[in-house]
């Protein structure tokens, strides 16, 4: 396999692991733990392998071991007395830390394995609350920082997509619609962040309700076309990036005006966008979380 070479610099490693860039440096000159490059400016480069050490070196100090002991143990010891460690907290916070790695060398193959490691004992809807959210938090802090690049975040996104596609598509197949209630999912115009939004249109289904389902970039004139076509529209939409703080009101006004103005039409909103609107218009309510969103139904 052909590796992806990746360098990081010592805030990277403090972004990726949660570690402080001073306790890092502390970690090295002590304990010898991590050898880095240097630039000719003495500036500390890192590699994929010292990552990997130092998540592991973290996971260790986060369950109780001494860094003075950890510092004793070669790379390989390390590795295996981390597998030594297992239960529920651990696992997770080890399904996070592969599929960081998995992302930062673009490696599918690590991703599928992992996946199905966590998920022989829990339920996608547990995988996905306690550990793609988290890692998709740690994820979106990382770009922000520029630890990673787009590409990274679309690389894992992307494969995330595949596993609730494949989940969907064995839900619509399989569970038969036992609620006459409709729920129409969409993202506006410039929104592409659809994953939260698929997660609710596989509960759902699984719940038995018909669902329609739109993805991105969906102009208001489009959603028109469903009130000729069904009533009791519930709509719920995922307002992460659009609108704009300042347009968010506006648009909502907009589509209370268009879409459920005069029906028993419902628009639910999430998103952290929502937090810019203090008075909703009448049948639009907001969610703070996929989860409390679920509970009302």
């Amino acid at each position: 396999m052909n590796k992806v070479k990746t360098i990081f610099t010592v805030k990277d490693l403090e972004n990726l692991s949660g570690i402080k860039a001073h306790t890092i440096r502390i970690w090295e000159k002590r304990y010898q733990i991590f050898t880095p490059q240097r630039t000719e400016n003495n500036i500390r480069l890192y590699e994929n392998q010292d990552l990997t050490n130092l998540l592991n070196v973290s996971f260790l100090n986060n369950f109780g071991y001494k860094i003075s002991k950890i510092a004793k143990l070669n790379e390989a010891e390390r590795q295996e007395l981390v597998k030594s460690i297992y239960n529920d907290k651990s696992k997770r916070e080890l399904a996070i830390n592969d599929f960081k790695i998995a992302m930062l060398n673009f490696d599918a193959q690590l991703f599928h394995k992992v996946y199905d490691e966590v998920c022989k004992d829990k339920s996608f809807k547990d995988v996905f609350y306690n550990i793609f959210i988290p890692l998709l938090d740690e994820i979106g802090i990382l770009w922000q920082t520029g630890t990673i690049k787009p590409s990274h975040e679309h690389f894992i996104s992307y494969l995330i997509k595949q596993k609730l596609n494949s989940i969907i598509e064995n839900l619509q197949l399989n569970t038969p619609i036992t609620n006459d209630k409709i729920f129409i999912l969409f993202l506006p115009n410039n929104e592409v962040h659809d994953l939260g939004l698929m997660f609710v249109n596989a509960e759902l289904i699984q719940k038995g309700y018909q669902t329609v389902f739109l993805g991105d970039n969906i102009p208001l004139e489009d959603l028109q076309d469903f009130i000729n076509h069904f009533d009791d529209i519930t709509f719920i939409s995922y307002f992460t990036v659009s609108p704009t703080p300042e347009e968010m009101t506006s648009y909502l006004e907009e589509f209370s005006t268009r879409i459920l103005e005069n029906t028993t039409n419902q628009l639910w909103a999430l998103g952290k966008q929502t937090q810019y609107v203090d008075q909703l218009p009448n049948q639009i309510r907001k969610f703070s979380g996929i989860e409390s969103l679920l509970a009302e139904i």
